[in-house]
């Protein structure tokens, strides 16, 4: 039985979705203003001019573009002999987060509001922190704000190893961080608290607890560490990696994807530190996933180290590095198996702040047997959890159409 491998290239958005304005994010573009100031010669650190992405553009990329946002990228035009399906999607969440855009791609739109700490100072309400204390028994707290988390430990890493307590944070997002040394403080320990505050947190309805281990020291500086790990309520119904477990099938999860469903309906998970060894576990999955596998990869770093931190040179290096890692995976699928590349959200480097931007994602499809196609505008990231349920024969899902070819006549 055919496989089928998803690649969430986290961050990705094609433009502003039509509701961006309810954001604060009507003209946000993640791939249009990176392509626009690679080739406006703005973007040449580690890599030179027009950006470029041959093997995405062939799946339709540059369509998708153009489509979403009414233009092409700059530098970019009309591609000869695309061979993928492609689309690009809305959006029915109510929010513009990791958990949200996931889940929706597995058929569980999140139709409810998150709970969040909106204030851009003393974010966290009293009597929550000081259940963390208590029942910790830590000495105190750093932070207690929005910030960026490699600005954060740059600024408190000194005082939170000399003091041992933690650094805790949040964002636009449903979320509540907590940085911590990975030697002075201890990995476990921050493990167990960030355990401890997931069970105090659900009363306000937050989506994540991550925990943001770092190294390093006042001298040489901090960096954060590969050992992050994300503490997520679980998702309000059960998603099509649910469905498909139960059906008998593996669901290999890469990256962070199974922190993100709250570790259900995954068989398998692996870790990975970075792009590349991301792309090259998800290769070495494809040489040993069983018939009926699922391969599901989150791609971290666009949003991680590139977005947030409004690196546009950087996100735009790492675009063209997956994009010559690309034919690689598609040169490792057996004959019957689909790609499916996405995004969960947008995260434009261009955009004022730090935060994610409500953006189209892409939905390029590939199969050595799949006609091409546009798939037009598309009404929900559920479209690809239905895909999924009509590839492997499952029930429908509540939410969603399918882009396999049997709907191209609807």
């Amino acid at each position: 039985m055919a496989r089928a491998i998803i690649m969430v290239l986290d961050s990705f958005g094609v433009g502003a979705a039509d509701d961006a304005a309810a954001f604060g994010d009507e003209g946000a573009d993640t791939f249009g203003h990176i392509a626009e100031l690679c080739a406006a010669g703005k973007a040449d650190e580690g890599r030179q001019g027009p950006l470029h992405v041959p093997n995405l553009n062939r799946l339709g990329l540059a369509e998708v573009s153009r489509g979403a946002t009414g233009r092409y990228p700059a530098g970019m035009g009309p591609v000869d002999g695309i061979i993928g399906r492609y689309g690009w999607a809305q959006e029915l969440s109510s929010g513009k987060d990791t958990p949200s855009g996931h889940w929706e791609i597995a058929g569980v739109p999140v139709l409810f509001d998150w709970g969040y700490f909106a204030d851009k100072t003393d974010s966290f309400p009293a009597d929550l922190l000081q259940q963390m204390v208590q029942r910790f028994d830590l000495p105190g707290y750093l932070g207690n704000c929005h910030a960026s988390g490699t600005e954060i430990i740059e600024r408190l890493g000194a005082e939170h190893c000399q003091a041992g307590k933690p650094i805790v944070y949040t964002s636009a997002d449903s979320v509540f961080q907590i940085a911590c040394h990975e030697e002075t403080f201890g990995l476990e320990r921050l493990y167990q608290l960030c355990e401890l505050v997931r069970e105090l947190v659900d009363p306000y309805n937050i989506g994540r607890v991550i925990a943001r281990p770092f190294t390093g020291n006042a001298e040489n500086g901090f960096a954060r560490t590969a050992n992050r790990r994300d503490y997520a309520t679980p998702p309000p119904a059960p998603t099509v990696l649910d469905t498909l477990k139960d059906a008998g099938h593996e669901v290999i999860s890469i990256g962070k994807i199974a922190d993100i469903f709250a570790h259900q309906g995954i068989t398998q998970k692996y870790k990975a530190d970075g792009l590349e060894a991301l792309v090259d576990k998800t290769l070495e999955q494809l040489k040993t996933a069983p018939d009926g596998a699922l391969i599901f990869t989150n791609l971290v770093d666009f949003d991680m180290l590139y977005g947030h931190r409004r690196d546009v040179a950087g996100y735009a290096r790492a675009l063209e590095t997956f994009d010559t890692l690309l034919p690689q995976v598609m040169a490792a699928m057996a004959a019957d198996d689909v790609l499916i590349l996405t995004a969960d959200h947008g995260c434009d480097p261009t955009w004022p702040g730090t935060d994610h931007t409500r953006e189209f994602i892409p939905v390029l499809l590939y199969g050595a047997q799949l006609p091409t196609n546009n798939l037009g505008k598309r009404e929900t990231f559920a479209d690809i959890a239905q895909t999924l349920a009509e590839f492997y024969g499952l029930p429908a899902m509540d939410y969603g159409a399918s882009l396999l070819p049997s709907a191209d006549s609807k």
